[in-house]
């Protein structure tokens, strides 16, 4: 099963990308890397540049039904770009509507809120966003990793790096759990 992970182009928190990234690997998944542009995204630790990774697709030719599940790794920037970016909007809001599984770690649910994906659901998050999570809708909790399903799709979230283990395991079981299911 293909998962995509969808980043801005700068801004993404490495560890948030490259662990899920592996998780998936590991779980006899194909990750794929979703940006708003071709070629490159150059990831961060924290507020220092980090690596660069290859761009498998851009947004605007990325299609859904492609995918399985679908992973949003946070970092500050990351997020705050993708809301600006109506295409990987729509993308995020795809999955949803589609039934497919999202995960979602530290700032990314900035992007579900502006998909308005997370009215009635709960989830967690880096704690600065929880106002955020509340004015949409949404209940936010206090959790090293919550999996909601009280929607159309599993949600998986995390608040920070240090949930990653829990984070991974949770995404791995619900992306090979929909695998069987297709």
């Amino acid at each position: 099963m293909q998962v995509a992970f969808l980043v801005a182009p700068e801004g993404v928190e490495q560890v948030e990308l490259t662990e899920p990234w592996q998780a998936v690997q590991d779980a006899g998944h194909e990750p794929r890397l979703v940006s708003t542009k071709s070629g490159q995204i150059q990831a961060f630790n924290h507020l220092d540049k980090a690596d660069t990774f290859d761009v498998d697709s851009a947004v605007a030719d990325a299609r859904v039904e492609d995918y399985g599940g679908l992973v949003l790794p946070g970092g500050v920037a990351n997020p705050d770009f993708l809301r600006m970016d109506a295409k990987a909007v729509a993308f995020v809001k795809g999955f949803f509507d589609a039934g497919k599984p999202v995960a979602a770690i530290c700032h990314a649910p900035w992007t579900l809120i502006e998909a308005d994906v997370v009215r009635g659901r709960t989830l967690t998050s880096w704690p600065s966003l929880q106002t955020d999570i509340r004015n949409a809708g949404g209940v936010w909790v206090d959790e090293q990793v919550k999996v909601c399903t009280g929607g159309s799709n599993t949600l998986i979230t995390s608040r920070k790096p240090d949930d990653l283990k829990a984070f991974n395991g949770a995404l791995v079981k619900e992306f090979t759990a929909q695998d069987h299911q297709s």
